[in-house]
């Protein structure tokens, strides 16, 4: 899309198509300083701005003629943010991809670059992060573990994409599965919303009524008899647990829409 210096003098894509690479590598840099360390990175300004609305504002919001006027060297602070994921987010910007993950231990940085991303109002690097997420768990036929799952609870609010992702991607296991793992039913039992909002993944799937069993129906084998006179089972505790690489540590999930819950706080992998 292509950026346009409006009349307050932010940089702003207002476009279909976007503009090329060469276009937005002009002469004046900034630098953005990230983490306790003040890790300098010095970016093309008008790359930076092209694409995050944040530093747009920041940058251009006091000077209509930005682009003519000489300056000193511009200066942001991003210290309370982790070098790595801003690494990552220097990459995307230059190069417009990100890596599907190699293992399971590569989502928590993914998934602090996404809520960077978010931040930073990055809308195309958000997207690429969660495609790169959704592959992984596609393409090795795994899914998110309830970490994961807490960890963007904890950060994102309702109608978030990352959010709608991973719990539309738990309700497929949870739907498909013999037995609830013990984990997820402490964590449902504890967390109203989460457990709202895999019944309306569930429900955005349309499912066909007609294959859906009637347990009104006395003609019908159904409920507890379908499934050898018990109910679906919940796993023993001990028995239950996640991959060998997100070992559940914490039985709540804290969301920001359903009140204070006593769990401790999550942290990514990235974060630890």
């Amino acid at each position: 899309m292509p950026a346009e210096l409006m009349e307050n003098g932010k940089l702003e894509n207002n476009g279909h198509q976007e503009k090329p690479l060469h276009e937005l590598l002009t002469s004046s840099l900034v630098d953005i300083c990230v983490g306790q360390d003040s890790t300098r990175w010095s970016l093309h300004e008008r790359l930076l701005c092209y694409h995050s609305p944040f530093f747009s504002s920041i940058f251009y919001g006091d000077a209509k003629n930005e682009e003519k006027t000489p300056r000193e060297k511009k200066t942001y602070n991003l210290p309370e943010e982790d070098d790595y994921p801003f690494e990552l987010l220097v990459g995307w910007l230059y190069s417009k991809s990100l890596h599907t993950p190699k293992t399971e231990k590569d989502i928590g940085p993914l998934l602090d670059l996404y809520l960077l991303s978010e931040k930073l109002q990055i809308k195309q690097l958000s997207i690429d992060a969660v495609e790169a997420v959704r592959e992984y768990y596609h393409s090795t036929s795994t899914y998110p573990g309830l970490r994961r799952v807490q960890y963007i609870y904890a950060e994102t609010e309702e109608d978030n994409e990352m959010r709608e992702m991973m719990v539309s991607s738990v309700a497929r296991q949870l739907t498909i599965g013999d037995k609830i793992p013990a984990h997820w039913a402490t964590a449902l039992k504890r967390n109203g919303q989460l457990a709202v909002d895999i019944i309306r993944a569930i429900q955005q799937w349309h499912i066909e009524e007609r294959s859906i069993p009637d347990v009104r129906d006395g003609s019908r084998i159904r409920g507890r008899l379908l499934n050898g006179g018990a109910f679906s089972a919940v796993e023993r505790v001990g028995n239950s647990r996640e991959t060998d690489d997100t070992i559940d540590t914490n039985m709540g999930v804290e969301s920001l829409n359903s009140g204070p819950s006593d769990a401790p706080n999550v942290k990514s992998d990235a974060e630890e």
